[in-house]
This record gives C-alpha cells, structure tokens and sequence, in this order.
C-alpha cells in the first residue's frame, strides 16, 4: 500500500511539475533556465513544448553513464510525464491581457513549481535527469553543487537566449525563489505515513536526493545562496530538468 501512494504522490509532484512550467511559459515574463533552452528549441525543430521536454531529458540521462549515475524509477517517470502534462496545461492556458495578469499567472506557476517539486522529491524515487546531471558532476568532478548548477544553467540559458528562449525577470526570480520555497515545504512531504523518511526506509534513490542536496530545491538553495550567476528551472535543488 505504501508503494502505491508513494508512485501516486510522484506521479501527482510530476503532473504539477509540467502544469506548473506551462503557467510560467504562460506568463511571458521570463521562464527557468532549462525552459529558455527547450523554448529555444521549438524554433529549430518542428515538435511542441513537452516532446522536445521528454527528448531532451532522454539525451540528457545519457550523460549519466559517464557520470555513473544511477536512474530511479522516479527518474524515468520524470523524463516521460512532465513534457504531456506541460503540453496539456499550455493547450488549456492561454496567455492572460495585461502586465498584473501575467506576472499573477507566473506567481501562480512558480509556487505549483514549489509544490510539485516538494511532492515528487518527497516521494523518495530518484532525482530528475538534470538534477541528476548536476548530482553526477558535483561527485564525478567533486565541483561543489552551487558550481555544477552554475555551470550547467548559465550554459543552458545562454543557448536557450540565442535560439530565441524567453530570458526575463522571471529567469531570475525564478532561479533566486524556489530554492527558499521548496525547502520548508519539504518536510511536510517528508512526514506523509507512506514517505520513506517517515518509516525510516529511504531507498537508495531518497538517499542519493538527500545527497545531491534534496535535488531541485537544495541545489537551487545552494545556487542561489552561493552564486549570483546561478539565477541564469530548477529539479531541478525536481526537478525536473527541471525541464
């Protein structure tokens, strides 16, 4: 029983996760690092937001093999749910009149953001492909976490920017908040019967989130706390690679 809630708590952290990129892509005031890179990427290749979301991660854990990186089960569901659930949010959402409406839109996306986050890291079943990236440098290389996100985002971004990804204040808000966010909200996740930390059988998947510093949330606290450049999606310390 406490397996199935746990994948249906993942599961539930990963639909909010895409439906939360989508309200920020929305929003049109700026979008998360990896966002920016697949938005750029819609304008070289002929395929919507989420298939280039669920390719990209599928390249992405490639690199884990040379990094010795170890996919979960979460892992997997991470690279194959975000990218629909972002396309079915956009399909619903249409981008709202007016300045107050889209930065209210955007708010709205970055605490879902903060909540999916927390649900699916809680479930305890595996980093995200490209939190797992900076995970597999942070080990492999022995960069610090705050070093392999800043690495690895301001690339990501400067890609995405040339390609013609949206880069806006909301890059940077982005980048800065939902570290602070997602952590306090992870302890409640943390407490849920069924959690592994509250039955004090994490798995090796829980336990190599809690190492890669929680993640999305914590490598993203980390960035954001040790490293302005960080701020140029986050978990990532899902997502979800993040997207």
């Amino acid at each position: 029983m406490h397996h199935t809630l746990r994948v249906t708590q993942l599961l539930v952290g990963l639909f909010l996760y895409g439906a939360s990129t989508a309200l920020q892509v929305r929003a049109v005031v700026g979008v998360s690092s990896w966002t920016v890179l697949t938005q750029g990427l819609e304008n070289v290749v002929p395929w919507s937001f989420g298939v280039i979301t669920v390719v990209s991660s599928g390249i992405i854990l490639l690199l884990w093999i040379p990094l010795r990186q170890k996919p979960g089960i979460g892992t997997l569901l991470n690279a194959l749910a975000i990218g629909p659930s972002a396309d079915l949010v956009l399909w619903l959402v249409p981008t709202p009149d007016g300045l107050l409406a889209r930065v209210a839109l955007f708010v709205a996306g970055l605490l879902l953001l903060a909540v999916a986050s927390a649900c699916y890291i809680g479930a305890g079943y595996g980093t995200g492909a490209r939190d797992g990236l900076m995970v597999g440098l942070h080990e492999r290389l022995g960069w610090p976490i705050w070093v392999a996100r800043t690495v690895v985002e301001v690339t990501v971004v400067v890609a995405g920017w040339l390609l013609g990804g949206d880069v806006g204040v909301g890059t940077v808000v982005a980048a800065f908040a939902i570290g602070p966010l997602v952590q306090p909200l992870m302890p409640l996740f943390r407490r849920l019967p069924w959690s592994p930390a509250a039955a004090g059988t994490e798995t090796a998947a829980g336990a190599e989130t809690a190492a890669g510093a929680e993640t999305a949330a914590g490598a993203e606290t980390a960035a954001a706390a040790g490293s302005a450049p960080a701020g140029l999606e986050a978990r990532p310390e899902p997502v979800a690679d993040r997207t």
